[in-house]
């Protein structure tokens, strides 16, 4: 039971201090840690068990910076000494579940990746931050993808440049105006 309060303890810590890095010291970031991130994300739950998602780690500098361009010039994009791109295909939600699975479930399953990723990111000291802001397009073009696979997320990747300072509460929406309870 012990072992079991130790891990939410670390579970709710790291959801706690989950916040967007943008700043990046230039120092790699080991292939293992790269490695185990991902398999983090891989774990996520998807539909169907469908497993809708592709991912695609990037380090090379100049696709970095192409992956910046189509992100509008977000340079902490480029300045990341990792980029991983998660990439839905539509096709394999689709093949279960029709255009609700094309539409929805493998967006949502991507994205259950991606979240798994970040939290993971957190547990290594490594900063991150989820980019949805890009042109979809321009990324796959960039990434050289098929054009059935669906660029969702980019998530830049690195120690964070200064030491974080402690994290101020975010405003949240009150609970009863985002929670309903049903008896």
């Amino acid at each position: 039971m012990r072992r079991v309060i130790e891990l939410t303890k670390d579970l709710f810590e790291a959801i706690r201090e989950r916040r967007s890095e943008r700043h990046f010291k230039s120092d790699p970031v080991h292939d293992d840690i790269v490695r185990r991130i991902v398999e983090c994300g891989l774990k996520a739950p998807s539909a169907g068990n469908m497993q809708p998602w592709q991912v695609v780690v990037v380090k090379r500098p100049e696709l970095k910076a192409s992956l910046s361009k189509a992100a509008f010039g977000q340079k902490f994009v480029e300045d990341a000494p990792v980029v991983i791109v998660v990439i839905a295909d539509p096709g394999r939600s689709a093949s279960k579940y029709g255009n609700r699975g094309s539409e929805l479930y493998s967006i949502q399953d991507t994205a259950a990746c991606v979240q798994n990723m970040l939290l993971a990111v957190v547990g290594f000291g490594l900063g991150a931050c989820w980019v949805g802001a890009f042109d979809e397009d321009a990324a796959g073009q960039a990434l050289e993808l098929p054009g059935h696979l669906r660029p969702v997320a980019m998530i830049p990747i690195g120690y964070p440049k200064e030491r974080p300072m402690p994290r101020r509460p975010r405003p949240e929406r009150p609970w009863d105006e985002v929670v309903t309870i049903i008896d």
